[in-house]
C-alpha cells in the first residue's frame, strides 16, 4: 500500500470516459477522457482521502465522494468513472466503475460519485 501507490499520502484523482476501459489498460494516457468543459476540468477531480489505515492486518481506504457540477452547458456523454493515481509518475490506474449506460450530465446538475464511506473504496486483508 505504499510502493507503486501510496494510499495515504498520494494524490488520486477520478475522471470520466466513454470508452471502455479494458484489462490491458494500466496508466491515465491508455483511457479517453471526455471532453473539458462545462465545469468537467481536464484529469478530473482529486479526490479527499478520509482515511489509509491498517488495523490488525487489515488496510481500509475510505475516500470523500467526489461531485462534478455541469454548469454553462452540458458535459460530453460519459459511462465509466476511472479512478488514477496522479502522484504516480505514469499516472496508473487504480481502477474504474460503469453507471450501466451512457448519460449527459445537463447543465447545473450534479454527478456525485459516492465512495462507500462504512465499507471505504477498498479493504485488503
Amino acid at each position: 500500500m505504499k510502493k507503486k501507490h501510496n494510499f495515504g499520502t498520494d494524490t488520486l484523482k477520478v475522471m470520466l470516459t466513454n470508452t471502455a476501459p479494458s484489462v490491458s489498460n494500466s496508466v491515465k494516457a491508455d483511457i479517453t477522457e471526455i471532453a473539458a468543459g462545462n465545469g468537467y476540468p481536464a484529469g478530473g477531480l482529486a479526490i479527499t482521502t478520509v482515511s489509509a489505515a491498517q488495523t490488525s492486518g487489515v488496510f481500509k481506504l475510505v475516500l470523500a465522494d467526489a461531485t462534478f457540477l455541469a454548469s454553462g452547458g452540458n458535459f460530453a456523454s460519459a459511462r465509466w468513472a476511472v479512478v488514477y493515481n496522479d502522484s504516480a509518475a505514469n499516472k496508473e490506474l487504480v481502477s474504474y466503475f460503469d453507471y450501466g449506460s451512457s448519460f449527459v450530465l445537463p447543465d447545473g446538475e450534479p454527478l456525485i460519485v459516492d465512495f462507500n464511506d462504512s465499507l471505504g473504496f477498498f479493504t485488503l486483508v
